[in-house]
């Protein structure tokens, strides 16, 4: 399926803004933003539910874009369910075959195969509101998936469950998508979400696509400070690019000087540079009384990691790490992970810090926290 260059607007305000994206056939395409972002409007222009008010929507070389939403055979599940309340699960599913004078024997073998799919045989003949909430999603999916539809378009499916259950269901609809082979289309804020369930991802922001690729590529490899802060957790250090040093650049930040690798030389001396650092490429190290403070210690070359002097601020505690706010000079305050038994005696408010990262730690990014 292509989106050409699809926008909406009402009336001045633009919630989509030409954007283009291909979706490939049986993979898991996830849109993520935060809200406003027009991903939800995006995801009901291809449903057919919203008129786009320019671009076009292909389907196998096809417009679809004048197609009701029926003619489309896109299966749908939002996040509050939609279950008829009074029909039970055998027939909440067997609704769609039904609307479809499917013969009755072919729909009572499918909704068998649909409940069996989704581990739901012995609920058959309970009503939605005799399950729990990741049954009832579980329904919503059978149901979605009953006809066999090309697409199925996710709308924060997961958005009413608790924590612990939405984890269990990010699981179950992840191996879902690879027994049945269907291409999803699945709409989330929740960046954790993204990550593990997705084959790509296409980031989103003021209706606008920021940047499409694989969990791993947009996580290690972020094109623009919003999508390193929307993704994941990031610091930015902002600097002058001063030089190089064979394969590497070297930056200044208040008057200190680090390193960059850089092989395709995208840094220039004089240039502007803006890097997003992880917290978990950072590591904490007890203070040196030598003072060195910048790239690498003396006489260490391009060896040797880049060090950034700091005083620990806040701790806090989450589980498998500890995120470490430091106090830089010049620099700004940065934030740290670092493993709870490394914390004692370095990651304790007040104590004087060293924060080290290797060149190849950081990512060069463009500066912007939204779309041009």
């Amino acid at each position: 399926m292509r989106i050409e260059r699809l926008s909406k607007r009402f009336g001045d305000f633009t919630a989509v803004s030409e954007v283009d994206l291909h979706v490939r056939r049986g993979e898991f395409l996830t849109l993520l933003g935060p809200s406003g972002s027009g991903k939800t409007t995006l995801l009901m222009m291809i449903a057919g539910f919203v008129e786009p008010t320019s671009g076009d929507l292909r389907l196998d070389g096809r417009s679809i874009r004048s197609l009701l939403p029926e003619k489309r055979e896109f299966g749908m599940v939002f996040q509050g369910y939609a279950l008829f309340p009074h029909m039970t699960v055998r027939r909440n599913v067997a609704y769609p075959l039904e609307i479809r004078k499917r013969p009755r024997h072919a729909v009572r073998e499918r909704v068998d195969e649909m409940l069996a799919l989704v581990q739901l045989e012995d609920f058959a003949d309970r009503l939605p509101h005799q399950l729990s909430g990741g049954q009832q999603q579980r329904v919503a999916l059978a149901r979605a998936l009953s006809f066999g539809p090309r697409v199925l378009l996710l709308d924060e499916p997961l958005g009413a469950l608790d924590k612990k259950l939405r984890g269990e269901m990010q699981v179950q609809l992840k191996h879902l998508h690879r027994r049945i082979g269907t291409t999803f289309v699945y709409v989330t804020h929740d960046q954790e979400e993204a990550l593990s369930m997705s084959d790509r991802v296409a980031i989103m922001n003021h209706g606008a696509k920021v940047q499409v690729g694989s969990p791993e590529a947009l996580y290690e490899r972020p094109a623009t400070t919003f999508a390193a802060g929307f993704l994941g957790r990031s610091n930015f250090l902002r600097g002058i690019v001063t030089g190089r040093r064979g394969g590497c650049a070297t930056y200044a930040v208040a008057g200190r000087e680090y390193r960059q690798e850089d092989p395709e030389r995208r840094l220039q001396p004089g240039a502007g540079v803006t890097l997003a650092l992880r917290p978990e490429k950072l590591e904490v190290a007890p203070a040196r009384p030598d003072g060195v403070d910048g790239a690498g210690s003396v006489g260490a070359g391009n060896a040797g990691p880049n060090r950034l002097a700091g005083v620990v601020g806040d701790v806090t505690y989450l589980g498998s790490t500890l995120s470490v706010s430091v106090t830089t000079d010049g620099a700004g305050t940065l934030i740290a992970e670092v493993r709870p038994r490394d914390g004692p005696g370095v990651a304790e408010p007040g104590h004087n810090v060293c924060l080290e990262w290797m060149p190849d730690a950081a990512v060069i990014v463009d500066d912007m926290q939204s779309p041009a």
